[in-house]
Parts: structure tokens; sequence; C-alpha cells
């Protein structure tokens, strides 16, 4: 059984940094696109960032969050700088691949971040 557990969300003050991290259970993810996700009340989960061949960003987070893996520990990582009151959401972490006909896709309880103006 896959398990993500999730860490460093928390309230933090306008301009302010704040780092996610993820860690998987289980076998090697280093194939697996990981990635972070994020839903504010009212609205729909959006992607943040992937990184797998290559590492993708949401335009709105572009230039202030990084995200980084470590295949050894199965963990990925999001780096949140300049924070604003508009990434406050509940932060979700993603594993998924495709592979020999099936999608594998795990996620994260979730870490809520709260920016303050």
């Amino acid at each position: 059984q896959v398990q993500l557990v999730e860490s460093g969300g928390g309230l933090v003050q306008a301009g302010g940094s704040l780092r996610l991290s993820c860690a998987a259970s289980g076998s090697s993810f280093s194939a697996y696109v990981m990635g972070w996700y994020r839903q504010a009340p009212g609205k729909q989960r959006e992607l943040v960032a992937t990184s797998g061949g290559s590492t993708n960003y949401a335009d709105s987070v572009k230039g202030r969050f990084t995200i980084s893996r470590d295949d050894a520990k199965n963990t990925v990582y999001l780096q949140m700088n300049s924070l604003k009151p508009e990434d406050t959401a509940t932060y979700y972490c993603n594993f998924r691949r495709s592979a020999f006909g099936r999608v594998y896709d795990y996620w994260g309880q979730g870490t809520q971040v709260t920016v303050s103006s």
C-alpha cells in the first residue's frame, strides 16, 4: 500500500517562505512524475508544479516556487518564496506513472498553507 505523507504547511505572512515535503512509502518512485496541486475553498484543484523529465510550473507561481525531488528518499519538495495571500490553499502532492496499460496515481492527504496579508 503506497502512502504519501506531507509536511511543512502552516501560517505565514505575505512575503514569507515555506517548504513543503512529501515522502512516499513503498518501492522506488524514480520513474514517476511527482507534482504539487492546490485547492482553495470554493475553487477547483489546480496544478502548481510537476517534476518528471522536465519541470513545469503554473504561471501564477513561476519565479517564486521551486519543485525538487530526491529519488533516493522517495520525496518531493516545494520551496515557496514571496508568498501571497492568493497562495492560501490546501496543497496536495501527487505521484503518477503510466505503464503497462495502467495508471498509477497516488495522492497525499493535503497540508494547509495560509498566507496572511
